[in-house]
């Protein structure tokens, strides 16, 4: 069975396809329920950009667990400069094959970076697929994501300021027909002040399915 655990703000461990999966995993955020010595496995660590709490302790969770670091092609290199022995190097567009079963999909993301673009990632396994969207503002190409891809869990920011809020992820979850979306990035700090509550509300306008599952840090979804 696979799952989807939250590790606050926009860090996710997954298991799908029985890989050990992290994105953006910034493990010393405030809302962290773990510490660096509690990741002892890991097989890939995807970085949707280089900003410093997506980014987070990626470099390192490569370094202690051999983890295959996944990101856009500046950012592997960088990567590799650090001392990451294994990474992938990709860009915006089709399918990268991790694994037999596992497959990854770097998508656009309306926001900035330093190192190469920033991306959302669409995972592919056996059990289901995921759209993790990174820092973005709301696109209209979302719609090609629910179309070629379908992901049946959606994790959207909804703190707003530098990301969608509340308003623009429903609109997201619509274009992107989820059944299933799990808020993130919001209110690690005051000025990420969107809720789910508000997200609710905003599905709720627009007549969708969507469920809205929130996760408290530490827990995960089993799916």
């Amino acid at each position: 069975m696979a799952y989807i655990k939250w590790l606050g703000h926009a860090a996710f461990e997954i298991e799908l396809s029985g890989k050990r999966i992290y994105i953006d995993p910034w493990i010393t955020n405030p809302k962290s329920p773990i510490k660096m010595e509690n990741i002892e496995k890991a097989d890939f660590v995807i970085v949707t950009h280089d900003h410093g709490d997506h980014l987070g302790e990626a470099i390192e969770i490569c370094k202690k667990t051999g983890a295959t670091f996944v990101a856009i092609f500046e950012l592997a290199n960088y990567a590799q400069q650090q001392g990451v022995k294994n990474a992938i190097g990709a860009n915006i567009g089709g399918p990268i094959k991790l694994a037999d079963d596992l497959v990854a999909v770097l998508t656009p993301a309306y926001h900035s970076a330093t190192r190469g673009a920033p991306t959302g990632v669409v995972l592919m396994g056996k059990e289901g697929t995921i759209y993790h969207a990174g820092d973005t503002g709301l696109f209209a190409e979302m719609s090609f994501i629910g179309e070629l891809y379908k992901p049946k869990i959606a994790l959207l920011p909804i703190g707003g300021h530098f990301t969608m809020g509340p308003i623009e992820a429903a609109k997201a979850c619509e274009l992107l027909n989820c059944e299933i979306v799990i808020p993130m990035h919001y209110q690690t700090f005051p000025i990420i002040s969107g809720s789910p509550e508000e997200l609710k509300k905003e599905i709720e306008k627009r007549g969708l399915k969507t469920k809205v599952i929130v996760l408290k840090p530490g827990e995960k979804l089993s799916f």
